[in-house]
């Protein structure tokens, strides 16, 4: 399959914006890979910046190099030392943009996850074409303009060009480490989520929404959970509908040039786990597996909070008696430095502001049968979800990657300041029921 459309700009969609996403092909078949010199010529590259760390080197990186010299092609290899996975930071970024060779005139990474931002990070910075190579279909950032990394002990997106072309070889692809595969599809079971709390906020805030973008991320999840069953075979099948979903959640986000479509409270949970794992050393795993189990937990807490009958009095009663100063000892001490960001987002946010949250409840309150329809409409059970990440081999516990289940009230309390986004949190906040949810 190959897909080059995405540059034609889409008119007269009902959310009234235009949309295109910048890339000039996405191949996904097997043997995709030989197509790489083809791709190299097509921008009439002379010298190529191929990057990779060990693992994908031998994955598929000394493949592309071959390919790319057979072609007659020069090529300036750069890998990374290490099998550990590579940390996403300005380390990362600083080795990468240090072995650079500004003869170069494209850049090649071979990789996925943080090698793919960096690569992203590294061909914005030199205006080269980027081609990324994928290894593993284990995360959505293929497509996207975006970069997810640590800075200041803070994970953060960073505005970055997308890729020009991807290539997803399935041969290479469905031989990726199992849990790799399951951290893909756990990354698109996440949208249920996003594209739930998307329309939550939609509501409550007046934030934009597209139905068109929903509905194609609505597509892609369908499709990779027909085909889960397949996943721990490695059909082929079922991992290129994976890879595929990926790159349309990340063309989503492009679409709808905020992260929206793909990403909810479910990646604020990983987040947290992250800036944690940074500051303390504590156990973090592939943001896919995270976020699958953010995502049962976020399940979980919506059947909660369908429970409920919201109570005005209740809620304003809660956030006037809320004490941010307090609140920000509590992240300072939970996250360390990771929460001087997060404490300065909302001196521009102002989400606590008792006067703002009024209107906010009055809303949630006059829209709440609509609020629960969507709930109903966008997320399966919970038990639906632990079924599903049964099949595909997902753990469905924190404390199956080594953190502790007891400090789960204090993760999801600080989702709601990790970005500025409307999210669960802050609706349990609003209503006054935070402190109440059951994990």
């Amino acid at each position: 399959m190959e897909i080059s459309n995405f540059k034609n700009v889409i008119t007269g969609c009902a959310c009234q914006k235009e949309h295109a996403a910048p890339i000039d092909k996405v191949i996904i078949e097997k043997g995709a890979v030989k197509r790489l010199p083809e791709v190299i010529l097509g921008y009439g590259a002379k010298k190529v910046y191929l990057m990779a760390d060990m693992n994908t080197y031998a994955a598929a990186g000394e493949t592309c190099e071959s390919l790319i010299k057979a072609a007659g092609i020069a090529v300036k290899p750069f890998v990374f030392p290490t099998k550990d996975i590579i940390k996403p930071d300005e380390h990362a970024v600083g080795a990468a943009v240090m072995h650079y060779d500004a003869s170069c005139d494209i850049i090649v990474t071979v990789g996925s996850g943080v090698l793919n931002d960096v690569g992203k990070i590294l061909a914005t910075q030199t205006g080269k074409p980027y081609v990324i190579v994928g290894t593993a279909p284990s995360m959505d950032g293929y497509a996207s303009t975006s970069a997810s990394m640590e800075l200041d002990g803070l994970k953060t997106s960073l505005n970055t060009k997308c890729a020009d072309v991807i290539i997803g070889d399935v041969d290479i692809l469905k031989n990726a480490p199992i849990r790799m595969l399951t951290a893909g599809l756990g990354d698109m079971i996440a949208k249920y989520i996003s594209i739930c709390e998307w329309r939550i906020s939609h509501i409550v805030t007046g934030e934009y929404y597209c139905e068109y973008v929903a509905d194609m991320v609505r597509s892609a999840l369908k499709k990779c959970v027909d085909n889960a069953d397949g996943l721990l075979r490695r059909d082929e099948e079922a991992v290129a509908a994976v890879f595929e979903g990926l790159v349309i959640g990340g063309v989503a986000m492009t679409y709808a040039g905020i992260s929206r479509p793909a990403s909810g409270v479910e990646h604020y949970f990983s987040h947290v786990y992250d800036m944690r794992g940074l500051e303390f050393g504590t156990p973090t795993d592939f943001h896919g597996i995270q976020c699958a189990i953010g995502t049962l937990i976020a399940a979980r807490i919506y059947e909660q909070v369908k429970q409920i009958k919201p109570d005005r009095e209740k809620a304003l009663a809660f956030n006037a008696a809320f004490d941010y100063d307090d609140w920000k000892a509590t992240l300072t001490e939970y996250l360390g430095t990771g929460a001087r960001a997060m404490i300065a987002l909302e001196a521009k946010e102002r989400k606590y502001d008792k006067e703002l949250h009024r209107p906010r409840l009055e809303l949630i309150l006059e829209h709440w049968s609509e609020i629960l329809a969507i709930i109903d409409e966008e997320l399966p059970s919970s038990s639906e979800l632990e079924s599903l990440l049964v099949r595909i081999g997902s753990p469905l516990s924190v404390s199956e990657i080594g953190l502790d289940e007891a400090d789960l009230p204090t993760v999801f309390r600080a989702t709601k300041d990790i970005r500025d986004k409307y999210v669960l949190s802050r609706l349990c906040h609003d209503l006054g029921i935070i402190d109440e949810i059951k994990f």
